[in-house]
């Protein structure tokens, strides 16, 4: 029988970021600004240029909408059923997905 020993190898930092450090640059990048359900609810920090909107993720499937008026921008992945069901989550919420925005992207 084979013995098995463990070793600590050195460690060499090649720039990459651990999974905790990317978990944190996609964090302040792709703020989430509301979980409901399945449902995250957020937008990238580099969205200022456009008009309000919310990106929505459960697992692989994602969609944009626009906030005012609410309406689809584009999905890939959810049914027609879901997205119907998403629109109306962000029509009951407007204000305050509006408002997240808004403090978000104010200088």
């Amino acid at each position: 029988m084979e013995d098995k020993v463990n070793k600590a190898l050195p460690t060499i930092n090649l720039g990459i970021p651990s999974d905790a450090e990317e978990s944190a640059i996609i964090s302040l990048s792709m703020p989430t600004i509301w979980e409901h359900g399945p449902y995250r609810f957020f937008f990238y920090s580099g969205d200022r240029d456009e008009p309000p909107h919310v990106h929505v993720e459960r697992e692989r499937n994602k969609a944009k909408f626009w906030l005012d008026p609410v309406r689809l921008q584009n999905s890939g992945g959810y049914s027609r059923n879901e997205i119907n069901r998403i629109q109306r989550l962000i029509e009951d919420n407007q204000k305050m997905l509006l408002e997240k925005w808004n403090d978000y992207f104010s200088d």
